[in-house]
């Protein structure tokens, strides 16, 4: 089964670069929690010192949060790790 077609909200086009950046509808943002708890994620070298990397937790698609949180159960040994609906709208930026 295909994925349904995206709504574009917004597109803007660049025509120096080719770049076209486009804002797409989405349903509601998934995140994963530990614990009932927000995280962030982080990835870093013990080998060199190579700049930490934050990785993605929350999504606009619930499938990609809901495998995030199995391989981090499976990495941790552990059923902490859960798939949060964030629902609540509370504005805390706007111009």
């Amino acid at each position: 089964m295909s994925r349904p077609v995206a709504t574009v909200l917004l597109e803007q086009v660049n025509h120096k670069t080719h770049k076209v950046d486009k804002i797409l509808e989405s349903e509601a943002i998934w995140s994963v929690y530990y614990q009932n708890s927000p995280i962030n994620l982080k990835s870093e070298s013990t080998l060199a010192f190579v700049a930490p990397r934050y990785k993605p937790v929350s999504f606009s698609n619930s499938g990609h949060a809901i495998r995030l949180a199995k391989k981090l159960n499976k990495q941790f040994k552990t059923k902490d790790f859960t798939v949060v609906l964030l629902s609540h709208a509370e504005v805390i930026y706007s111009e």
